[in-house]
């Protein structure tokens, strides 16, 4: 699927649905910590949803829609279709992302299960056009929240998690540690192949799988939003799922089934969440300081 990207959102407009067709209603939705989010309704009467943000951030926007692109791409799990992005130089100034506007319905009575299977689908998918050829990483570079995400691709999804996940992360938190806990993070990097392992084939991971992030669709399924996506390990999106409150059980059982879930994956958990962890800590400051250093406690001498 091309991406297309509009330098204002009249170009965008016109484009999509024709001459004449103009902003006649605005409805700001609250929500997000990092982008302002609006539904649209146009003069011919579509209604679509935009995200915006100040203009230097197009970036942020294209590789959202590459992300949600590329789940939508597997044909596993619901995701907004994508209409265009851009940065409007005009009277708003500000870069956009137009989506889909995805109507809330009522949960299924399957919704979790169904959700479940979809992932694991999701993750079985055929992942060769995102790496170059090679295994891991993506065919760009992303966000993690406010912080980019490196994807330079890898052979080892190990070293990949090492160079492109781990160490950037850790170099940017270096203000917030001591010797302790720096001598910690230099010896999990170097035997960082002692806890984790290969996964038996490379996943498409939406990367930042928490419930704030999935929605509720008017077919009363889960949809994907807001991804951080890469190929890696598929453990890695269910350890996210973890982090902060958990799914139901239903979800967990059901992804199970697929057997997607390799042994020991429990024993790898945390270091998977480490990197998101982390990431908190560089972002929101040193109230998350206290798991990382657990983490470290668990792994490294």
């Amino acid at each position: 699927m091309k991406l297309q990207h509009f330098s204002s959102l009249e170009e965008a407009f016109t484009s999509l649905f024709g001459n004449g067709a103009a902003i006649a209603k605005v409805e700001r939705i609250f929500g997000g910590d990092i982008n302002e989010s609006y539904g649209l309704t146009l003069t011919e009467g579509h209604h679509i949803f935009m995200k915006a943000n100040s203009g230097e951030d197009v970036s942020f926007f294209a590789a959202e829609a590459a992300g949600l692109c590329a789940i939508a791409g597997t044909k596993a799990v619901g995701t907004p279709q994508i209409l265009g992005y851009g940065a409007d130089a005009g009277r708003m100034g500000k870069a956009f992302l137009l989506l889909e506007f995805v109507s809330p319905g009522r949960r299924r009575r399957d919704y979790w299960e169904t959700l479940g299977h979809e992932l694991a689908d999701m993750h079985r998918a055929d992942t060769a056009e995102y790496t170059a050829g090679r295994r891991f990483g993506f065919s760009r570079d992303n966000y993690i929240g406010l912080r980019e995400q490196v994807n330079t691709p890898r052979e080892s999804f190990i070293t990949f998690f090492r160079d492109c996940r781990l160490v950037p992360q850790f170099r940017a938190a270096k203000g917030c540690f001591d010797k302790k806990d720096m001598r910690k993070a230099a010896w999990l990097l170097d035997h960082l192949e002692d806890f984790l392992a290969e996964p038996e084939h490379p996943s498409l991971l939406h990367g930042d799988l928490w419930a704030g992030n999935v929605m509720t669709g008017s077919d009363g399924r889960a949809w994907l939003i807001d991804p951080a996506v890469y190929v890696g390990h598929a453990e890695a999106d269910i350890a996210m799922t973890e982090l902060f409150g958990g799914f139901p059980a239903a979800f967990y059982g059901a992804y199970r089934e697929a057997g997607m879930l390799q042994p020991e994956y429990r024993e790898r958990r945390d270091l998977y969440n480490l990197y998101h962890l982390l990431n908190h800590l560089n972002m929101f400051g040193g109230s998350y300081l206290a798991s990382v250093r657990r983490i470290l406690e668990r792994y490294a001498p």
